[in-house]
């Protein structure tokens, strides 16, 4: 059995499903490919980074945050007020990377990951900007190092898409990507084909819980260009800007439009998409509402459920399905990646 040494910063649902995952009650998913956990720093935005060479004990954390009490109160651990201050002050075999950066500039996740990976150390990151602002150099970063970079978890959660569009079509050109990568997108214009205004439908999606109370990450593409930019830096390998990513907004959608659409025994989804030009590495990426049609694979994509469809050469099309949203799938595509690089003797 192989003991590796974990950091885990980010402390909110995903952080914390992780506590458990990677704690000993926890240990079964990793025992099945000879790994044993420990973790020896866990920190957040709140209390800072607690670290304990011999391992912290996730229980009391998790019994510590549960009761809003700070991790700073775990006994016999070093403390830092500021989790890039407690990584550069310790040491780890990897670091599980899942707290929630802003799309202004990804910060302080994408720090957090320069410390570890400057130093060879793995990353494995469920924190979307981060990854959609500075994948290509946090990748870069990685291979310099000789170290891992995986963040499968930053689109379509635990379901392997950025495995599958990387390692899985390893040697093929991919050459497109299209996916319906947001279940309340999903939610709201399915209200709308039904005859709801899109005040209505949002109104909906947020008493079923799928919609925030400010829903502008989702409404307003903010969500869908990150995850458009991850594609496009982690698959195609070019560093997109949020401008570069043409986006329409749920609420400029006419609803005349909605019900033609629908009219036309069409479904009206949002689609993403990512297109290689003809000069071979220019790149087209747009957020949009499609009306698609019965023969297209992304017509029966419903509720929570995601899809990409990856067109590589030689290939041909390549569709993968599955859930997108939901902290249990999110910490499962972190503990994945962690297992991959643990299992690859990079971690």
């Amino acid at each position: 059995m192989r003991r590796i040494d974990v950091w885990v910063v980010g402390l909110g649902t995903v952080g914390r499903w992780l506590l458990r995952r990677l704690g000993p009650e926890g240990d079964a998913p990793l025992s099945r490919h000879g790994l044993a956990a420990r973790v020896v720093g866990a920190g957040n935005a709140r209390d800072g980074f607690v670290h304990r060479s011999d391992g912290l004990d996730t229980g009391l954390l998790l019994e510590l945050l549960d009761a809003g009490r700070p991790i700073s109160e775990h006994p016999g651990a070093e403390r830092w007020g500021d989790s890039l201050d407690g990584l550069a002050a310790t040491r780890a075999d990897v670091l599980a990377e899942v707290s929630a950066s802003p799309r202004s500039d990804g910060e302080p996740g994408a720090a957090h990951m320069r410390e570890a990976l400057g130093r060879g150390i793995p990353v494995v990151t469920s924190n979307k900007w981060p990854v959609a602002l500075h994948g290509v150099e946090l990748s870069e970063l990685a291979a310099t190092q000789g170290t891992a970079f995986r963040a499968e978890s930053t689109v379509m959660s635990g379901t392997p898409v950025l495995s599958t569009l990387s390692d899985g079509v390893a040697g093929a050109t991919v050459t497109a990507v299209r996916g319906v990568l947001s279940a309340t997108v999903n939610f709201i214009l399915s209200r709308m084909a039904e005859g709801d205004r899109y005040d209505e439908a949002l109104a909906r999606a947020q008493r079923a819980g799928l919609a925030e109370r400010d829903p502008a990450a989702d409404v307003d593409g903010h969500d869908e260009t990150a995850k458009a930019m991850i594609l496009a830096g982690l698959v195609f390998g070019s560093q997109l800007r949020p401008g570069d990513v043409a986006c329409t907004s749920l609420g400029e959608l006419d609803p005349g439009e909605v019900e033609a659409v629908a009219g036309g025994g069409a479904r009206l989804r949002s689609v993403t998409s990512i297109e290689r030009g003809t000069d071979g590495a220019s790149l087209t990426a747009r957020v949009r509402p499609e009306g698609l049609q019965r023969d297209d694979p992304l017509w029966g994509v419903d509720g929570s459920e995601n899809a990409v469809v990856c067109s590589a050469d030689p290939i041909g099309k390549v569709t993968v399905t599955g859930p997108g949203a939901g902290p249990a799938l999110a910490g499962q595509g972190v503990l994945s990646d962690l297992i991959v690089v643990a299992t690859r003797g990079r971690a």
